[in-house]
């Protein structure tokens, strides 16, 4: 790759990679042991609790959406949960699977005649059959009539396994499937959400593989991609720019080199004080603070940006967050707050294997931030009395990391029984799990320079003594640092699926245009 010119404003002369990346076929038979993982579950809990492997699980797909009152369809993405079972691409669908006999039934939505004129071939039920690999395939209006019929116990109202549980990231439930004629059948709401949830925490070979890449075979993946996207906005962020056109730079590459048409998330695109915002770029933030020079600010440093951002393909997703300097060189105080931030970053990692817990990990990080800005006089005292009272949260509020899978935010980081701590940081914690191999999570520390949360904790009597004021003064204004690599839990320890520039000289060099991976 070539190198991008550097300098104040001016047009956006973006380098272009070489077409690296080549989108692969899924699988479909990634959801047929999806489903099938299911089962074993199901029916092993059913039998524990001496209860009939009989009944269909029933889920229902996502429909498309209109922008408010208009009739503007929004991109259509499929319901998460719906999509780890079936892989199906289309609204409207309802899937079934069979408990006693295993087989998996789709029901298709039978479509208007015009909307072949509108939207493209109207496809026969074979079609959906072959492509998804499942067992039946009806129509919707067909379904109460298809269940009571293959339900085999005719003196009784068949039984539905119906999804319905909290999200514990969102406090929202799922909901569960609907459909005209339910009073003709017996509902469990209660079984199923924990059993598929579990199921989906734990990640398979195929799963993996689609989140990075199988094997050594050269495929590349939603982390691939958004690793290789996240080094171009590197190479091409210049002096002048506005924030939106890194956001571009990225949405241009997952999508032209990736195939990716969805994000995982809302891109958070921050530079200067917007990166103390943690989730800036969502609501009221249009990311569009233009990218200033040291010789515009009024403390020297130049604009740190945070690009929070990562691909999805397949339904499956990354979540990838790269810091830098917009001018392409650390200054002083920067580097003092990225290496702190990418220390407790590589200590976790190095720490995570089978049976540690998360919130030790957390711990971990917030303890090896303080020790960095301690070292600096930025706050002063006894470390372990910081962990104490909860000074750690004031520059890192938010958790380590979460889940990671089809959802941005994998469902099942508490399972039944398991609390949410109250302390200040922890409480943020989307999951206060021990380690497993197969789980996918984040690891995403960081700093920040948060006035909401200083300025009540200079003030307190409890931790007011450990806050360097005149110190903290020269980072008002300096906004924060995230390092985010999403994370494989493997037999003897973990594998970082992100490869992006870390160290400092890594990024400088690549900003200046050197080739990713640096030549040794």
């Amino acid at each position: 790759m070539g190198s991008s010119a550097r300098g104040d404003g001016g047009d956006l002369a973006m380098v272009s990679p070489p077409f690296t990346l080549s989108p692969p076929v899924v699988p479909m038979d990634l959801y047929v042991s999806n489903r099938l993982k299911l089962l074993d579950s199901l029916r092993h809990q059913l039998a524990a609790s001496s209860r009939p492997s009989h009944g269909f699980v029933l889920l229902q797909g996502g429909e498309e959406q209109t922008r408010y009152c208009t009739d503007h369809i929004e991109l259509f993405r499929q319901e998460s949960y719906f999509a780890y079972l079936f892989g199906v691409r289309e609204p409207g669908f309802y899937g079934a699977i069979d408990i006693s006999t295993g087989k998996s039934i789709l029901f298709a939505p039978r479509l208007p005649a015009d909307y072949a004129v509108w939207l493209g071939e109207i496809k026969p039920l074979s079609y959906f059959k072959e492509s998804y690999m499942v067992d039946l395939v009806y129509y919707v209006d067909e379904l109460k009539e298809t269940l009571e019929n293959l339900f085999e116990e005719k003196e009784k109202k068949p039984l539905l396994f119906l999804l319905h549980g909290l999200n514990t990231d969102s406090n929202n439930y799922s909901k569960p499937a609907k459909f005209e004629g339910m009073e003709n059948f017996e509902i469990d709401l209660t079984t199923l959400h924990p059993i598929l949830t579990e199921c989906r925490v734990l990640k398979s070979e195929q799963e993996l593989a689609i989140i990075q890449y199988a094997n050594d075979v050269s495929l590349q993946y939603a982390n691939d991609v958004s690793s290789e996207a996240h080094i171009q906005v590197m190479r091409n962020a210049k002096v002048g720019m506005k924030e939106y056109q890194l956001e571009s730079i990225f949405l241009h590459h997952i999508y032209m080199y990736g195939g990716c048409r969805h994000c995982s998330y809302t891109c958070i695109c921050a530079t200067g004080h917007n990166s103390s915002v943690l989730h800036y770029g969502h609501a009221a933030a249009p990311n569009d603070k233009v990218l200033l020079p040291s010789q515009f600010i009024l403390w020297k440093m130049g604009d740190m940006a945070l690009m929070d951002m990562g691909a999805e393909y397949s339904f499956y997703g990354s979540d990838i967050t790269c810091s830098f300097p917009i001018n392409g060189k650390f200054t002083k105080d920067q580097t003092i707050i990225y290496n702190a931030v990418l220390q407790a970053h590589n200590n976790v990692i190095s720490s995570m294997r089978p049976g540690v817990s998360w919130v030790n990990m957390h711990k971990l990080a917030e303890k090896t931030i303080l020790e960095a800005l301690n070292k600096e006089g930025i706050v002063q005292g006894n470390v372990e009395e910081m962990m104490a009272e909860r000074v750690g949260a004031v520059f890192m509020p938010h958790g380590l990391g979460h889940l990671l899978g089809i959802d941005t935010h994998d469902p099942g980081g508490y399972a039944e029984g398991m609390e949410r701590p109250k302390e200040p940081g922890l409480s943020s914690l989307r999951t206060v799990r021990e380690l497993q191999e197969g789980m996918v999570i984040t690891v995403e520390p960081g700093c920040y320079f948060i006035e909401a949360l200083l300025i009540p904790a200079s003030e307190n009597p409890a931790t007011a003594k450990f806050f360097n004021l005149e110190k903290l003064e020269k980072f008002k204004k300096f906004g924060g640092v995230r390092i985010e690599s999403d994370v494989c839990v493997t037999a003897e320890g973990c594998r970082n699926m992100t490869n992006c520039p870390r160290e400092t000289w890594e990024i400088e060099a690549v900003m200046a245009g050197k080739p990713w991976p640096l030549k040794q």
